[in-house]
């Protein structure tokens, strides 16, 4: 005799508000569809003759651009279907730095053509161990395939080479100029195996008023501002890195200090004047001629 435990009705696993679907149409459609939504809404902005996107974020804040991971960035996808699309994008742009837009129409375009598929009767399973033996396939064929070899150590004309179709894809017209640029800076840069290079080594300097016409590569730092002084050009000086700033100390707490006549007032300020005087000198004894502070000089030290 077999014992049978009787169910309780509507039982509740989730919170209120959690809505649970299944099968093909309530779930997979949908999920091929929000996907489908999001390839499409940047399938107009691949390739150099791509459009525009003005993008709103959530802060107001305004955006034009043809990037694909910018726009995904901020338009905060919360469909999970349509946000394992996003994090396969930002995957490709943290190992390769191209081609987001290209992952997101390339999967769009997959699950298409998987729909159709699914209407016609096929399992899902059956699709995706089709898509899986068309990877294996498409991989070998890769191997094939005509390819161009990067000279070792890399020089700038192969390198250049190799920028150029990435470059092309975001400043079409000048991918000739800034890939010599690009190349030039890599290698100025490029440690004896190119496996370890570290993209921070080489900052842009944006200057206002400036044209792409005038880039050019700095071997050093450039600074975005005017100096501080009347002096604004030394050749091969030795100069001091301060990550602090340049000025009297200040105290933690706010204090009141009582003068009571001008001679009081006037020693007040001297002992702060000789102290910066006697920092001053001693840098100036160590031969430095430019100092570079991470804050704010005070007018004293001026």
């Amino acid at each position: 005799m077999a014992l049978k435990v009787p169910k309780a009705n509507n039982m509740q696993l989730f919170k209120e508000g959690y809505k649970v679907s299944s099968g093909i149409e309530d779930a997979v459609l949908r999920n091929i569809q929000a996907v489908a939504e999001l390839s499409d809404l940047v399938r107009t902005s691949f390739g150099p003759n791509g459009r525009n996107k003005l993008v709103v974020n959530h802060l107001g804040r305004l955006f034009v651009t043809s990037d694909a991971a910018t726009i995904i960035r901020e338009i905060e996808v919360v469909h999970p279907a349509a946000k394992l699309l996003v994090m396969a994008a930002q995957a490709q742009e943290a190992e390769m730095g191209d081609s987001t837009n290209m992952v997101l129409i390339l999967a769009g375009e997959l699950l298409k053509k998987a729909e159709h598929l699914l209407i016609m009767g096929l399992h899902p399973s059956e699709i995706v161990k089709g898509y899986e033996l068309a990877s294996t396939k498409a991989l070998a064929e890769l191997e094939n395939l005509p390819t161009r070899s990067l000279d070792t150590p890399p020089t700038q004309s192969g390198l250049a080479a190799a920028l150029k179709p990435a470059i092309a894809s975001k400043q079409y017209g000048y991918e000739d100029m800034l890939a010599s640029l690009v190349a030039e800076a890599a290698l100025a840069v490029m440690p004896s195996n190119p496996k370890n290079f570290n993209v921070d080594n080489v900052r842009v300097v944006k200057i206002m008023g400036g044209s792409l016409a005038g880039s050019q590569v700095v071997l050093g730092m450039v600074f975005g501002r005017q100096p501080e002084g009347m002096v604004t050009k030394v050749k091969k000086a030795k100069v001091a890195v301060f990550t602090c700033g340049l000025d009297i100390a200040q105290t933690e707490t706010k204090g009141t200090v009582l003068l009571k006549n001008a001679e009081e007032m006037l020693n007040f300020t001297a002992g702060e004047e000789k102290h910066l005087e006697k920092i001053f000198q001693e840098i100036a004894d160590s031969g430095v001629k430019v100092i570079i502070a991470g804050s704010t000089i005070g007018e004293l030290a001026l």
